[in-house]
């Protein structure tokens, strides 16, 4: 009777065990940073930091510029695919449509920097990261407005108004349906082409999926500034989906 017991107790430790494994299931991101044009050097920087994120964070991620991993069952065991700082055409036509397909059976994306510098002879993708970029003068400090201080992203920042040093990119081809989390000042820097209009960071729902994308992360220094990373986790978070 006393084995029986002992084993009965053993048996529900390890259900509890198993269920707390599966209750614990953490999302996994990839991050994507294939180029086929210029290639910034803060790439790598860009996935040792974000590995650490995920590690402090609690997700998963795989690095990968092979874009042979975009297929439907390859692509459905993530949660979200960071597009790191790609740049030209790095997705053949079936792996745009495995893509496509993933963003409308509700897979997140997140875009940053050059991402926007990438797959220009690909609608859909255009509208996917929001906008397309056109050209950028050289990098200097600049007056970000914080158009939205609800979205997880931008929710820490306690200000109106963010200083920040980068790449400072004009886009063209804007997605009018986003979501614009942060405007840059056009006054408060040199070579700004979009006006009063210039959206730097935003969100959208497309296409069944969850978009982010952030025009920071040109240099290295970028990837170790604690606000920049705050607001790069934030665009993860609802990229996942956890916003919902």
């Amino acid at each position: 009777m006393k084995k029986l017991l002992f084993f009965c107790t053993i048996l529900t430790a390890f259900i509890t065990f198993q269920s707390n494994i599966i209750l614990k299931k953490v999302p996994r991101i990839l991050v994507f940073s294939k180029t086929k044009g210029f290639r910034h050097n803060s790439i790598e920087a860009g996935k040792t930091a974000l590995i650490k994120m995920g590690k402090e964070k609690n997700f998963a991620v795989d690095t990968t510029e092979n874009a042979a991993l975009f297929t439907s069952d390859l692509l459905k065991k993530y949660a979200v695919v960071v597009f790191l700082n790609t740049t030209g055409d790095v997705l053949d036509n079936q792996q745009q449509t495995a893509f496509e397909n993933y963003i409308k059976n509700g897979g997140g994306y997140v875009g940053v920097h050059a991402a926007t510098d990438t797959e220009y002879d690909w609608p859909w993708y255009g509208k996917l990261a929001g906008a397309y970029f056109i050209s950028h003068p050289v990098v200097q400090e600049a007056r970000f407005i914080v158009k939205d201080k609800k979205h997880p992203s931008t929710k820490f920042l306690t200000d109106s108004v963010w200083i920040h040093k980068d790449e400072l990119y004009n886009f063209k081809d804007i997605n009018p349906d986003i979501n614009v989390l942060l405007t840059i000042d056009e006054k408060s820097y040199n070579g700004g082409k979009n006006g009063t209009f210039h959206p730097f960071s935003w969100y959208h729902d497309y296409d069944g999926g969850r978009a982010f994308y952030t025009s920071m992360g040109h240099m290295k220094e970028t990837w170790t500034d604690e606000m920049f990373l705050k607001h790069l986790y934030g665009g993860i978070t609802y990229a996942v989906g956890q916003k919902k």
